[in-house]
């Protein structure tokens, strides 16, 4: 039997993927977090993996290995690696419930990545009970904190990609059916701004006022986007009691560029901006968890050459490209080692409550991935 003859059912595995949708795991909730690495470690055991626990970094969840069986087990072979956290806090599924509409499923994480992930494992479990044996061992890494830049998992994922030869990542695939082969730099940077204390009714005139700094402040930021580098802001905080004058507002603000020097002068511009002022206020800019940029190298691209040979043989054809948004392949195909990235589901609406795939996607990226295992 070929990777191409794999029984693979669309209902069966949209009946599959469910369980994962409405397991909700937004990256700071260890409980549901951990809830999640329970459900996937159980399927890993259930298709034969053992399975290894990593506890998670203080503050976030743990993560899952699972090795499947194989005669070259303990060599170094296929990497498949996921996060399986989200941005959507529990809750989420009363507004976006998993559903079917069509050529549409919705959920949230659906497409970033659970989808992917899920089609994945599949493709792993599909080509052993077919008896196909790949020419490496397979192994899996599910991590819990992607969507804040991985700053806890980043040592253990380097730690075990380097143990394998190749990672293949199950993120979203590129809208025109293509995978990633590079991805650009990104940096993340925590932001402080202190202001003078006073009575906000009696008083007012005496007091600084730490939010309008960062208002003003985060209009500066983001007017420093240009063709090279973005700069947004994404999390504000700032004041507890509305008749004080708020002497402190916390902010998290991301740059991406596409190059890694234009990285460099972003962070530069940024890191310039703290000082004081001459009315007393004070503004802090510390940096953050920075993705390094991902250039394609032979090794990756040979990995695309394959999927691309193997796409054709399915009945389509594999694009290739970098892209923006990071992943876990920042890392590891910066580090040299060979990683093919948007292995994932199609679909849109990333990080909202329009969040889906396209269901005609499944069957094909499951094949994919069978197919660069085998």
């Amino acid at each position: 039997m070929s990777y191409l003859d794999l029984p693979l059912d669309i209902d069966a595995m949209l009946a599959g993927l469910r369980p994962w949708i409405e397991c909700e795991s937004p990256t700071f909730d260890i409980a549901a977090v951990n809830a999640m690495m329970d459900l996937v470690s159980g399927e890993l055991r259930a298709a034969g993996a053992q399975v290894t626990r990593f506890p998670g970094p203080p503050g976030l969840g743990d993560c899952v290995r699972g090795d499947f069986p194989h005669p070259r087990r303990g060599e170094p072979g296929i990497l498949v690696m996921s996060h399986l956290d989200t941005v959507h806090p529990v809750g989420t599924l009363a507004s976006l419930p998993f559903r079917r509409d069509g050529a549409r499923c919705y959920g949230p994480g659906i497409v970033d990545m659970k989808g992917g992930a899920y089609v994945a494992l599949q493709a792993i479990v599909a080509l052993a009970e077919a008896g196909i044996e790949t020419p490496l061992p397979v192994s899996v890494l599910y991590t819990s904190d992607e969507e804040i830049g991985s700053p806890g998992t980043r040592d253990l994922i380097m730690e075990q990609a380097r143990r394998d030869r190749y990672v293949l990542v199950p993120e979203p695939g590129r809208p025109d059916n293509g995978v990633v082969t590079g991805r650009y730099a990104i940096a993340r940077f925590n932001l402080l701004a202190e202001g003078r204390p006073s009575h906000a009714g009696a008083t007012l005139s005496e007091g600084r006022s730490a939010i309008n700094l960062m208002a003003r402040q985060l209009l500066e930021i983001e007017a420093m986007t240009d063709a090279d580098c973005t700069f947004s802001v994404g999390v504000i905080e700032g004041g507890r009691w509305v008749n004080c004058v708020p002497t402190s507002c916390r902010a998290e603000a991301l740059s991406m560029a596409k190059r890694q020097a234009d990285l460099d002068r972003g962070v530069e511009r940024m890191l310039a901006l703290s000082g004081s002022r001459p009315d007393g206020t004070r503004f802090t800019v510390e940096r953050g968890v920075t993705r390094p940029v991902w250039e394609p190298d032979a090794g990756t691209m040979r990995l695309y050459e394959v999927a691309a040979a193997r796409a054709r043989e399915i009945g389509f054809q594999l694009s290739h490209a970098s892209a923006g948004g990071g992943s876990d392949a920042n890392f590891t195909g910066a580090a040299g080692i060979p990683s093919l990235d948007g292995l994932g589901l199609l679909g849109a609406g990333y990080h909202t409550l329009d969040e889906h795939i396209l269901v005609a996607s499944i069957i094909p990226r499951c094949q994919l991935i069978a197919g660069l295992l085998t």
